[in-house]
């Protein structure tokens, strides 16, 4: 037996060993790909113009001036006094871009990598009016990124809003958020009516995220805090027994998404203690483990799980929860 039990150790250690070293061999493949990527600072572009050069703006930018506003609309908000405090705010917090230009290339590469059609896009630097829930906007060939919603999670500008968003307004979830609004285009899935559908959906996503951007750590990339990633691992096999028991992940309550999925300041099991203690969005997290344990027992690439039916993904994925 003990033999045995040797002999299963050197195999997994042997397994471990040439599963990192693929996963670094990959990373420099990734590395290699050729991007390159600029941030165009229209909020400190626009800080600087006057009523005589708007026009040149306006032509550098076309897409953000919609034809139905006026120029003279655009114009006073240049001297406006808020607009001017948001700019400059922008201007000051991001004042090197080193860090951010880094992070922005490197998700780039990665999913030039996995997606070989992918053409980076322009990146564009904006303010929003503090608007959180546009804090990124992705077309094609323009992704537009709203500073003035990242600027730190005390900032005064957040006075009124939750602490469970704002928690999320810092630089450093720019590239998180943007890899989820690019999750959201490459994943299908045909229906979103169940509980589980929605889980699946969900942990789609986040796998995306972990393909595309590994150098945010797992907390990062869902918008946890360490804290509440932890609490989330070390409750998951509860959290599970309570979806199964109460037999949850093939309702269409509509309800469900509110207390297990949507952003909120916990997820709402009805159970006192558990409610103040468990971080919202529970049911993606879940979603995503049980992604993780389909990636792991069968042999498909990432780009084809993201076109798979939440079921078929379920069915297959011999997912346990961590006891």
């Amino acid at each position: 037996m003990k033999h045995f039990k040797f002999i299963v150790l050197v195999c997994g250690f042997l397994f471990l060993n040439l599963s990192c070293e693929q996963d670094s061999k990959t990373e420099k493949e990734i590395a290699a790909v050729d991007v390159d990527i600029a941030i165009e600072r229209f909020d400190k572009l626009y800080n600087e113009t006057t009523a005589s050069t708007f026009p040149k703006l306006k032509k550098t930018f076309p897409f953000i001036f919609p034809s139905e506003v006026s120029d003279s609309v655009w114009i006073a908000k240049i001297n406006d006094t808020l607009q001017q405090q948001l700019r400059q705010a922008t201007i000051t917090t991001f004042k090197d871009e080193s860090e951010l230009t880094f992070e922005l290339t490197s998700f780039f590469q990665h999913l030039k990598y996995y997606y070989k059609t992918f053409r980076e896009p322009r990146v564009i630097a904006v303010t929003n009016n503090v608007r959180y829930r546009d804090k990124v906007i992705v077309t094609d060939s323009i992704v537009l990124v709203a500073l003035d919603t990242y600027l730190g999670p005390e900032h005064e500008f957040y006075g009124n809003i939750p602490k469970y968003l704002k928690q999320n307004f810092k630089p450093s979830q720019i590239v998180v958020d943007l890899a989820s609004a690019y999750a959201e285009k490459y994943a299908f899935q045909s229906k979103k009516s169940t509980l589980l559908d929605e889980m699946i959906y969900h942990g789609k996503l986040l796998y995306f995220k972990e393909k595309t951007i590994p150098f945010k750590t797992e907390a990062e990339q869902i918008g946890y805090s360490q804290e509440q990633l932890d609490w989330s691992k070390a409750n998951e096999s509860y959290i599970w027994r309570y979806f199964i028991e109460r037999e949850l992940l093939y309702s269409t309550d509509s309800k469900l998404p509110s207390r297990f999925i949507i952003e909120a300041p916990f997820s709402k099991f009805y159970l006192e203690e558990i409610d103040r203690e468990s971080p919202g969005k529970i049911g993606q997290y879940i979603g995503w483990q049980i992604v993780k344990s389909y990636m792991k027992n069968n042999d498909i690439s990432f780009q084809d799980m993201m076109q798979k039916e939440a079921e078929d993904i379920f069915n297959k994925s011999k997912f346990k929860p961590k006891k």
